[in-house]
């Protein structure tokens, strides 16, 4: 196991991980400390516990927006296949109504 120290808010927090997660546990800890300064430059130091609060809900909303933007294409995909079941249908219909016509013509 290794060990990391990552600063959020100006304080020191040490964390134990994987070995060779420590780079990416920094980025991460970086981009929360970036989402804790936003909202300090925003309301101030209103303690470590809120503000991490407020950082960690508007992360979880960056990424509930992200889920949503993949999972749009699935649900269009799910529309689009009823439409093209519906004209399939229509043109399996016409087909039989074409090949009855020319049976009636071939006949006449």
């Amino acid at each position: 196991m290794a060990q990391v120290v990552l600063t959020v808010n100006r304080r020191p927090f040490t964390v134990i991980c994987g070995e060779s997660e420590e780079a990416r546990l920094v980025r991460l800890a970086q981009y929360v400390d970036a989402k804790v300064g936003e909202f300090v430059g925003a309301i101030g130091q209103v303690g470590d516990a809120r503000l991490l609060l407020l950082s960690a809900l508007a992360i979880a909303d960056e990424l509930q927006e992200a889920r949503d933007r993949l999972a749009a294409p699935e649900r269009r995909a799910g529309e689009n296949a009823g439409v093209a079941a519906r004209v399939a249908a229509g043109l399996e219909g016409l087909a039989g109504r074409i090949e009855a016509l020319a049976a009636a013509l071939e006949t006449a």
